[in-house]
């Protein structure tokens, strides 16, 4: 028996150590050094809560976390509902389905990197993209201006931008959970007289509701760790008008050489997306004890 248990933990040890130094180790020397005064050389010195008082001195960081929260309710809403009004079409149309779902999932493994330059340089510059076509036409009485370049829509524009390429994304995802939905449900349904709509809302969506809930789970978190687009786009400007709070623990990290600050500021996101994970864990326990 005490064979049979080291061999497992033999089995096991190399994901164990891989877990330990790439995310434990991480993890706790975040913990440290949002407590000290660090500016990556030398030694650490301790200082305390500065660093988090300091950052609640800072409007940077409330914009930071409004952006976030802008971020979070647009991702659980526009692509989610996208996704689940074309999932629901593909359903019930099969043919070209196999097509279609490839399309749409497409731009899920494009390189960040390259969407942001077709949608900077092709799509919304307003001399090189289409939005300069449009300009050049002469139909508008005043010209577009590149939305990534204005503080009332830069985080928007970030928003549209991210939400193209991860909508396809889920809508593959509620289609396989839809596909699984037990046929005699939807034919009893037609039965009743039941349409496209109530067949959607009676039957598919409470049939998926744990695919939806854990979709929206990934998608909080997804949206507190969002980067690359907004950094690509607009690098959290213009002024702060873009900035998350992974932009601006990364900006103090490896712009102003705060270790400090940078490591408080990813506290403080672990800390808000802490907060929906236990929310959504006490909800699952409460529905499978109901």
């Amino acid at each position: 028996m005490k064979k049979k248990n080291l061999s497992g933990f033999v089995f096991v040890l190399p994901a164990l150590l891989i877990n330990v130094i790439i995310i434990l180790v991480p993890a706790v020397a975040t913990v440290y050094f949002s407590f000290t005064e660090w500016n990556g050389l030398g030694t650490p010195k301790f200082n305390g809560i500065d660093n988090f008082i300091s950052l609640f001195h800072n409007e940077s960081l409330f914009v930071a976390i409004k952006n976030n929260i802008k971020w979070t309710i647009f991702f659980l809403i526009v692509p989610i509902a996208i996704a689940l009004f074309i999932a629901v079409i593909l359903l019930f149309r099969k043919r070209g389905r196999t097509a279609l779902q490839s399309i749409f999932f497409i731009p899920n493994i494009i390189s960040p990197v390259v969407i942001c330059a077709i949608f900077s340089s092709m799509i919304l510059h307003p001399r090189s993209g289409i939005l300069g076509w449009i300009n050049n036409l002469g139909i508008l009485s005043e010209k577009l201006v590149n939305p990534l370049t204005q503080q009332a829509t830069s985080i928007w524009a970030c928003m549209a931008v991210d939400c193209w390429h991860w909508w396809g994304f889920l809508a593959v995802v509620f289609l396989a959970a839809m596909r699984q939905v037990d046929d005699s449900l939807i034919e009893a349904a037609e039965i009743d007289g039941a349409g496209f709509f109530r067949k959607f809302i009676s039957v598919i969506i409470p049939s998926i509701r744990s695919n939806i809930l854990f979709m929206m789970l990934m998608t909080i978190i997804w949206s507190f760790l969002s980067f690359d687009y907004i950094w690509i786009l607009t690098g959290g400007g213009p002024g702060n008008s873009s900035e998350m709070l992974s932009t601006l623990s990364y900006r103090y990290s490896f712009y102003t050489h705060d270790i400090g600050l940078g490591s408080a500021t990813a506290l403080i996101m672990s800390f808000l997306a802490g907060i929906v994970i236990v929310f959504y864990v006490r909800m699952q326990v409460k529905e499978g004890k109901s």
